[in-house]
Parts: structure tokens; sequence; C-alpha cells
């Protein structure tokens, strides 16, 4: 797991390359969700806000060029 954190906003990126699965969620917060496919190889999760709160992509690896995405570099501000 990689996380990065701008602000109040974190957000963490999974990647399990096992199963070559990309899961990008927006939103820790324990809510209900609706899984929304958008193609065969994307799913959004849908918050009870009627915003993203994840996104889901299967096969990520033919999607995405991962080398460039992980590790997610970051750095945490202090500014307040």
């Amino acid at each position: 797991m990689y996380s990065m954190e701008s602000g109040r906003y974190k957000m963490h990126v999974f990647y399990n390359d096992k199963t070559d699965l990309l899961y990008i969620r927006f939103d820790n917060r324990k809510q209900d969700v609706i899984n929304r496919r958008v193609s065969d190889d994307v799913v959004l999760d849908i918050g009870e806000t009627e915003k993203i709160i994840g996104i889901e992509i299967l096969d990520a690896s033919k999607h995405i060029n991962l080398e460039r995405l992980l590790p997610v570099e970051y750095r945490v501000s202090n500014v307040a």
C-alpha cells in the first residue's frame, strides 16, 4: 500500500501484483458504496454523497505504466 496526503485529504493506492489489481481510495470513512462498472476493467465505488470514493482497475499493468506510478512518493507538510 502506498499513501499520499494533501492537506486534510488522504489518498491510498493499493496494488496487488499477484492479481494485477490497482485500487485507489480517496475517502477512508466507513460508508456504504455502490459499484459502477464503467468498462470491462474499471469499477468506480460511489459513496453516500454520490461522489467517487474509489477506483478499481483490473489487469492494471495492461492499462497503466506501473513503474511510473509506483512507488508513490509524497511529503507531509506541517503547514496549518
